[in-house]
């Protein structure tokens, strides 16, 4: 997996927004944030309209914003401003050749989960992490934007250490992070996007997570990927943040659905971290796609970090 270059003050941050029109605001502001901490800022052209529906701007808008940044030697990141809807339309179109050559950070999640598969295929790190709106409200000492800038600035490299939650799997388990948004990610199944699946001789630790699924739709989509071999393949898996869910007939909880789906297949003897603040949450650690990285889950704490 090639590296983008760490990035240096007085450097160039693309904005667009990809997927689902954004406010305003949030542009500005984390435009503002990024100016205040050193750098350039380029609000693309269709990052702020004229919105498609409930996109952000036209197809072809959206796909020449990135397209336009990928190029661009000034720029040196891409910030997504939003996600929502929309990237899936991009991912055909953008050609693999012009990220490869072109090394960048490409920063966001939700629905930038299909662009994090499409830096996969290129075999570019990409950053699933907090966007514009995260910039624009929480501080700057905000623990999610440290870890952000603390990668962005001073290289591929994470060390995080969160609490241990009752359902935790003890283990150690290295390999290449993978995963993000669970629907966005479970829906490019079968094509040449397909980040969950793991073929063999691949160490991957799958990372997942999803806002306002039904506990049965996350069931079904896990089942999938036992069927089609992935959660017997990991080297570990971790669980994020599930967010704006209600409780069923069947489980309370995401997490004791997740927990009584693993050993209702049979999957043991990897490390297994659920809650992990990774997702639609204030607290939304930054997770470097295509790191290599060990996962150690004991019974006091989760680790994870670069290897």
């Amino acid at each position: 997996m090639k590296v983008p270059d760490n990035l240096k003050k007085g450097d160039v941050v693309a904005i667009v927004s990809p997927a689902t029109k954004v406010k305003e605001e949030y542009v500005e502001g984390a435009a503002a944030f990024l100016e205040r901490r050193g750098y350039a800022v380029r609000i693309m052209p269709g990052a702020l309209g004229p919105s498609d529906g409930s996109f952000a701007s036209s197809r072809e808008q959206r796909e020449a914003d990135i397209r336009n940044a990928l190029l661009d030697p000034d720029v040196k990141a891409i910030l997504c401003a939003r996600g929502g809807y929309g990237c899936v339309h991009l991912i055909s179109e953008i050609p693999v050749r012009e990220i490869r050559e072109n090394p960048k950070w490409i920063i966001g999640f939700s629905d930038i989960s299909a662009l994090h598969a499409l830096w996969n295929r290129a075999g570019v790190m990409s950053l699933h992490a907090p966007m514009a709106k995260h910039l624009t409200l929480e501080p700057a000492d905000d623990v999610s934007t440290v870890a952000l800038f603390k990668i962005l600035e001073e290289g591929a490299k994470m060390d995080y250490s969160v609490d241990p939650h009752p359902f935790n799997r003890t283990g150690i388990g290295s390999g290449m992070l993978r995963g993000g948004n669970l629907a966005v990610l479970g829906g490019l199944a079968g094509t040449p996007f397909d980040m969950l699946r793991v073929d063999e001789g691949e160490d991957v630790i799958l990372f997942l997570e999803d806002i306002s699924e039904a506990i049965y739709a996350v069931e079904r989509m896990l089942t999938r990927l036992y069927l089609s071999g992935t959660l017997g393949s990991v080297k570990g898996l971790i669980l994020g943040r599930f967010t704006d869910y209600r409780p069923d007939l069947n489980h309370e909880s995401m997490e004791s659905m997740a927990d009584a789906l693993l050993s209702r297949y049979g999957i043991s003897g990897i490390p297994v971290a659920f809650d992990f603040p990774t997702g639609h949450v204030t607290h939304n650690l930054p997770m470097i796609e295509g790191a290599s990285v060990e996962l150690c889950v004991d019974a006091g704490k989760v680790t994870l970090k670069t290897i």
